[in-house]
């Protein structure tokens, strides 16, 4: 192997959004990452959705309002055979 040309292997801290924190090697000193062991839905089973866009809360509130109409049809629909 070349000598000079690879870089320091030294010990790096790793900070993850949730608030973990673990010790580990590479080649930069800290690493801050968005989902570690801690609070990746694989491991914990529990369902995290991060929704930056607000995707999700568009679609509940669009089947929200598709429910009401849906309901409000079947209502009338059983008015008229009522009569």
């Amino acid at each position: 192997m070349k000598e000079g040309i690879h870089p320091e292997y030294v010990s790096a801290q790793v900070t993850c959004a949730c608030g973990n924190t673990f010790v580990t090697r590479a080649a930069v000193p800290e690493i801050r990452v968005e989902i570690c062991s801690n609070c990746h839905p694989f491991f914990t089973g529990r369902q995290k959705i991060v929704d930056t866009e607000r995707r999700v809360e568009r679609f509940r509130q669009r089947y929200e309002r598709y429910q009401k109409q849906e309901k409000a049809r079947q209502e009338t629909s059983k008015s008229k055979s009522a009569r």
